[in-house]
């Protein structure tokens, strides 16, 4: 029944984007604004990567039950006041606020599994949590598009009270965790300054290449300050008595490297999946409205891998091999779609996609398990925060930066085929919709076509290099017993860990 409600608001926070991203063409219409269109994403993004290690701090300190309720119920309350929106200044700001209950969500649920589950036994659970991944993946958009037709867009964010309310009365009827009381005070300065160069990094990626050129005075002035900002924050780091991500968490080689691959995964995995459809919509002509289908066989491969792993590593107590297993199969993947042109076929596509898919599968739930597994179990919060925010980071960047190459290898090709005033041309328009693909004229369709396979052909290939980087890290994971396996010596933990009781966790405290 807790793992019920940690789904269910696990589902909430992998949704929520992928349902509004079909509402919003309708929500431009109602409300206007369309040159802040970009800021209802990017206000979600900053603020959730924001508070997303603060959230695992908090957790650590004060106790996750409360702490995870929190977060639900202020997400819900952005959801709602984002239903109620009359014009675009409004929606973007209660999509802050929604934003800031969504870094809780994820992080939530990834450490009360890590307290509740030792990590022997959470591989049984790995497919569950890939299977909500892509069914919020592969449903997000179906679900958005059937609400907004029907029902209308302020119901994609209604949508979420209900499943929010059945979460809380779950967790709040079944699940006890012990309470906690820190001593120490909340590292107020480090907060700020981790948020200040979080805010600039994901600024940095939004706006870079789009809203402004690369060495633009905004982006050169975000990057001084967010380097300025992280080296403060690491000065800080030491000196602080409850810091919000104790460094010394990095001394773990298992944990430093995790979110290295974890970073490589988001980066790879959200850069494919905007570039996939982009393919199949443009180059084989696929329906939009499904274009969350066509990513199902990565996904239901990624699925199903996950699941397989998560077994086996019940059974057996090892997980090296996965990390290896998963870096090699993303490289492969990604270098089989980097072959893909105008004539391969939805079927090869679908296979290459797999493989990609089986990769990610190795690494999505292990990055996790071994990096939990790797720290005290006082700093889960802080091991599962950071895990995520490293991951969010890298999808940030990965599609930025792959959109930037993109864009450029569409001109390039343009220019090339139909000459400099076509290439130009095309540099505005690197994703053009199937509706004005299918209105080109021949000569300038056909030379658009060649541009997004040169694209994606750019993308992938690059995207395998930096995959390559995933598999060199996970050649030098050490393989320490998790936690659960069997007899437990003191040998077995790491330093300073005290051996807590698995029913010790399941029993509410006394008043």
């Amino acid at each position: 029944m807790v793992l019920l409600g940690l789904m269910i608001a696990m589902l909430l926070a992998m949704l929520d984007n992928m349902i509004i991203g079909t509402a919003m063409p309708t929500i431009v219409g109602e409300l206007g604004g369309m040159d802040h269109l970009s800021w209802v994403v990017t206000a979600y993004t900053l603020t959730t990567a924001a508070a997303t290690p603060i959230w695992g701090k908090l957790g650590d300190m004060y106790g996750r039950k409360g702490v995870f309720m929190t977060s639900i119920v202020l997400f819900l309350i952005g959801s709602a006041l984002s239903g109620l929106s009359q014009s675009m200044g409004q929606l973007i700001a209660f999509r802050a606020i929604q934003g800031l209950g969504a870094g809780g969500l994820m992080v939530g649920v990834m450490a009360i599994i890590g307290d509740l589950i030792p990590p022997r036994e959470r591989g049984k659970y790995q497919g569950m949590m890939a299977g909500v991944m892509a069914l919020a993946m592969i449903g997000g958009p179906l679900v958005g598009g059937f609400i907004t037709d029907n029902w209308g867009w302020r119901w994609s964010f209604y949508i979420n009270l209900p499943l929010g309310a059945v979460a809380l009365f779950v967790i709040s009827a079944v699940l006890h965790l012990p309470r906690k009381r820190a001593q120490g005070r909340i590292d107020y300065l480090g907060a700020l300054l981790l948020t200040i160069g979080i805010t600039a990094l994901v600024l940095i990626t939004t706006w870079g290449g789009t809203e402004y050129a690369w060495g633009s005075p905004v982006i050169v002035s975000l990057l001084v300050a967010g380097v300025l900002a992280i080296v403060a924050f690491l000065f800080a780091e030491t000196r602080a008595a409850e810091p919000v991500m104790p460094l010394g968490i990095f001394r773990s080689r298992n944990f430093s490297l995790m979110t290295v691959i974890g970073f490589i995964v988001g980066f790879v995995m959200f850069g494919a999946m905007t570039f996939l459809p982009l393919y199949q919509q443009t180059v084989q002509g696929a329906s939009a409205t499904n274009s969350g289908l066509l990513l199902l066989p990565m996904l239901l491969a990624m699925m199903a891998v996950s699941l397989i792993a998560g077994r086996v590593t019940t059974a057996t107590g090892k997980y090296k091999v996965f990390p290896i297993a998963g870096g090699a199969l993303m490289v492969v993947g990604l270098y089989l779609l980097s072959t893909l042109d105008v004539h391969s076929t939805r079927l090869v596509s679908g296979v290459f996609m797999a493989v990609l898919g089986a990769g990610m599968g190795f690494l999505m739930q292990i990055t996790m398990l071994v990096a939990q597994n790797s720290v005290e179990l006082k700093d889960m919060g802080v091991a599962s925060s950071s895990a995520t925010l490293f991951r969010t980071i890298g999808g940030s960047f990965g599609v930025s930066l792959f959109g930037a190459l993109f864009t450029h290898q569409v001109t390039r090709t343009m220019t090339a085929r139909l000459g400099a005033a076509a290439g130009k041309a095309g540099s505005g328009h690197a994703q053009q919709t199937p509706d004005g693909v299918a209105h080109m004229p021949a000569p300038v369709k056909d030379a658009y076509f060649h541009a997004v396979v040169s694209g994606t052909h750019a993308v992938f290939l690059w995207g395998a290099v930096t995959a390559a980087l995933a598999f060199v890290a996970a050649l030098f994971v050490k393989e320490i017993p998790l936690r659960g396996a069997g007899p437990r010596t003191a040998g077995d933990a790491p330093a300073g860990e005290a051996a807590v009781p698995a029913e010790a966790l399941a029993e509410p405290a006394a008043p």
